[in-house]
């Protein structure tokens, strides 16, 4: 999603890393080049309120329940080979023992 203006920070470098900001993930000073961004595109502005639209609904249906360590750690895991380009694993990385294959 482009919406075909120049931007100090690219549209793709801020869906890319959306989360992130949603999260607080990162430093202030990448927060503000974010907040400035959005404030300049129409189309990353709304795919930001959507994406803090649904969190915030996950958040209240299911904000009680824990997630157990393992699984966030392998969910991160396979983030991060994504954002890396590498190969996925086919196998549920939410099952103890990988499907064979």
């Amino acid at each position: 999603m482009s919406c075909g203006e120049p931007h100090e920070t690219e549209c793709s470098e801020v869906l890319d890393h959306l989360y992130e900001f949603l999260d607080h993930e990162m430093p202030d000073s990448d927060c503000t080049k974010f907040e400035t961004h959005f404030g300049e595109c129409n189309p990353c502005l709304e795919k930001y309120g959507l994406e803090k639209a649904v969190k915030k609904l996950v958040k209240r249906c299911c904000g009680s329940d824990d997630v157990p360590t393992d699984l966030r750690s392998k969910v991160m895991g396979r983030i991060e080979l994504i954002r890396s380009g590498q190969a996925v694993p086919d196998h549920d990385v939410t099952a103890d023992n990988p499907a064979p294959g």
